[in-house]
């Protein structure tokens, strides 16, 4: 299974995954902090992929993308962005909403 097959099976078999640095209980980047302590705030079930176990996830989610650092979150099969993007968007409010009309399941 290439590598590709792989990251799309993650990000379609989880209504939310965040591609990140270390894991939820020791982020290994303030960024992969960052981005955990929204998901965790916002108390939705998700799955973690520790980028540091695998490099050529690692290297693969980035061409997946187009994008190119990480931690990444993708919400039913759609790539939502960055940890910036995650902090504005929950500032907003938007990332809230996107997580309830996707109707992603509490943690």
């Amino acid at each position: 299974m290439s590598t590709e097959q792989r990251i799309s099976e993650i990000v379609n078999g989880n209504d939310v995954v965040l591609f990140m640095k270390g894991t939820p209980l020791f982020p290994q980047c303030g960024f992969s902090s960052k981005a955990v302590a929204i998901l965790e705030h916002l108390g939705v079930e998700y799955a973690a992929v520790d980028v540091l176990q695998d490099m050529e996830i690692r290297q693969g989610i980035k061409a997946y993308s187009d994008w190119p650092t990480i931690p990444q979150l993708y919400v039913k099969g759609e790539f939502v962005g960055g940890s910036d993007i995650m902090m504005e968007m929950f500032e907003a409010g938007e990332l809230q909403q996107m997580m309830a009309d996707a109707d992603v399941k509490s943690a």
